[in-house]
């Protein structure tokens, strides 16, 4: 699994980068099933906003997108719907092979 990190109109931390990896231990059971994973967080004048792109081995990609005031609680919002999808499309790809 490839991850990307992008940040623009500001510098990340390496603490931020820490706390995306952190949290990307919740997928870590898919992580056969993916083959990258690309943020993209972006900082306006008064909020971030926030993407992450994932594709999976099986051609199959999926974008998230969110704006939120505070980076952290943003991308806490957004690892946790990346959560989901993946839980969703792990449960589709089970349901097909049955």
């Amino acid at each position: 699994m490839h991850l990307e990190i992008q940040a623009v109109h500001f510098d990340l931390r390496d603490e931020t980068r820490d706390f995306i990896e952190e949290k990307l231990q919740k997928i870590e059971f898919a992580r056969d099933m993916i083959v990258d994973i690309e943020f993209t967080l972006v900082r306006d004048a008064r909020e971030f906003e926030l993407e992450v792109k994932i594709h999976f081995r099986w051609g199959k990609s999926h974008m998230i997108k969110l704006r939120a005031f505070e980076l952290h609680e943003g991308l806490e919002k957004l690892l946790d719907k990346l959560e989901m999808k993946v839980r969703k499309e792990k449960d589709k790809i089970k349901e097909h092979k049955a």
